[in-house]
């Protein structure tokens, strides 16, 4: 029963801080808490925090430079206010593992936790520091030259981003995990850093070929929003269902495999 409030707790403050930050809406708020007490309930203390690590860097680069990133948010569906279906996408599948990992105890489920909450770290790194980018993105499967916010686009700063991003995953779930050998040291942060890149990777691949987008037919910009400047936007392109919470979640379970691929040929 402790572990139950102590999960609530903690998770409780976390999410109320993010809501009063405007990191979190409402809806947001409540299923943060929702999964951060279970995980810390079912699981371990790595794995919460793990999660927090991710929640807290990605919030605080989503406001860093905020006024500089206000023209580009513009033309996503989801901005730095997450609501319950972004926090989910983001760590609904993670806390799928943290259940299946109390019942059957397999390292490999912890592998693809920590490549999961890589990928969307690595995602969300990119996003929010490359949008900083003195130089415009390239499309991922064109290479062409696309402008800032566009799915799909990269640039050198974004990708070095999530590198770092999922390296920062890595690092935390070694220091969590209480394996203080330096050989795991490297093993975490390959799992992080590899996961990582590629499932951020996927996901803007993933956004450039089929992610649904959409004209706005009041300032021309393409979003990802069906609605935009307080009008219906024209689908452009995409699946209709493929929007970007399924976009992040799909490359998520990508990042996921990668790191048990990884974890099974190492051990």
């Amino acid at each position: 029963m402790t572990e139950w409030i102590i999960g609530f707790l903690g998770s409780f403050m976390i999410a109320g801080l993010a809501f009063w930050k405007k990191s979190l809406s409402l809806s947001g708020s409540l299923m943060a808490i929702c999964i951060g007490t279970l995980m810390y309930a079912l699981v371990s203390l790595a794995w919460y925090g793990t999660l927090i690590a991710f929640f807290i860097s990605s919030s605080l680069l989503t406001k860093w430079k905020q006024n500089r990133k206000k023209m580009i948010e513009h033309s996503y569906e989801k901005t730095g206010n997450r609501d319950a279906g972004q926090v989910w996408a983001n760590g609904g599948i993670a806390l799928l593992l943290a259940v299946a990992f109390y019942v059957w105890q397999q390292p490999m489920i912890w592998w693809g936790f920590i490549g999961i909450l890589a990928t969307v770290n690595a995602d969300t790194w990119a996003t929010e520091i490359g949008s900083l980018s003195k130089k415009p993105p390239r499309s991922i499967v064109t290479f062409k030259t696309v402008t800032p916010g566009s799915s799909g686009g990269v640039s050198s700063l974004g990708l070095i981003s999530s590198i770092l991003g999922g390296g920062f995953i890595g690092i935390t779930a070694w220091l969590l995990s209480k394996e203080n050998d330096l050989g795991m040291l490297f093993f975490y942060l390959i799992i992080g850093i590899v996961s990582g890149f590629i499932g951020a990777l996927t996901d803007s691949f993933i956004g450039a070929k089929w992610q649904v987008m959409y004209d706005c037919e009041h300032c021309g910009k393409e979003v990802e929003s069906s609605k935009h400047c307080l009008h219906p936007a024209r689908m452009k392109r995409g699946w209709r269902w493929m929007n970007n919470d399924r976009v992040n979640m799909i490359s998520s379970i990508v990042g996921g495999m990668i790191a048990i691929l990884i974890g099974t040929l190492w051990m």
